[in-house]
């Protein structure tokens, strides 16, 4: 699973995204760290006022289903699903 590069992408909008996803989603950043966005400890990091992430400049997301896949897709070019 290559995955795709998304750009300036709010991690909160990806967070509800992978909660709705089939399968499995992770984020692989440029530093090479791989993130499961359906683990609630990843997800209660991200969104915790101790952690800012906001935006996410440049990171790879994998989807283990093809269907989110091309849902995340629609969202990351368009901003809606």
């Amino acid at each position: 699973m290559a995955g795709f590069k998304i750009h300036n992408f709010d991690l909160n909008k990806l967070i509800e995204f992978a909660t709705t996803a089939k399968g499995d989603v992770y984020l692989k950043t440029e530093d090479g760290d791989t993130l499961n966005l359906k683990s609630k400890l990843t997800q209660l990091l991200a969104l915790s006022s101790a952690v800012d992430w906001g935006k996410v400049g440049e990171a790879t997301v994998i989807c283990t289903d093809p269907e989110d896949e091309t849902r995340l897709f629609r969202l990351n070019l368009y901003g809606s699903e």
